[in-house]
């Protein structure tokens, strides 16, 4: 297994982010390919539900600021999150073109 990223510590209003968007932002890089239950470690960490704390992470996403701090997992979360809105649009507008015999 590859050794983790050396990453800054967590200090408020480093660059603009505050303590918060800083851990998620470490949070984020430390779980990549992690298996197990995120949610779980998302309310032991942060102390927000998963639907919140997702929230959260989509405005820190569009953040400049979050940007310059990790552009390359700010970017790989983009990704992630653009390919599950595709993906879920695509669900939800699909038209069944069968027609009704009945």
């Amino acid at each position: 297994m590859p050794a983790e990223p050396q990453r800054a510590p967590v200090q408020g209003d480093e660059q603009g982010l505050d303590e918060r968007g800083l851990r998620m932002l470490d949070f984020e890089a430390r779980w990549s390919g992690r298996l197990g239950a995120k949610e779980a470690a998302i309310r032991e960490e942060f102390g927000l539900s998963a639907a919140r704390y997702y929230q959260v992470l989509d405005a820190l996403l569009d953040s400049p600021v979050a940007l310059r701090r990790d552009p390359i997992l700010v970017r790989r979360l983009q990704r992630l999150r653009d390919t599950r809105v595709r993906a879920r649009a695509a669900r939800t507008f699909r038209v069944d073109h069968r027609e009704d015999t009945t």
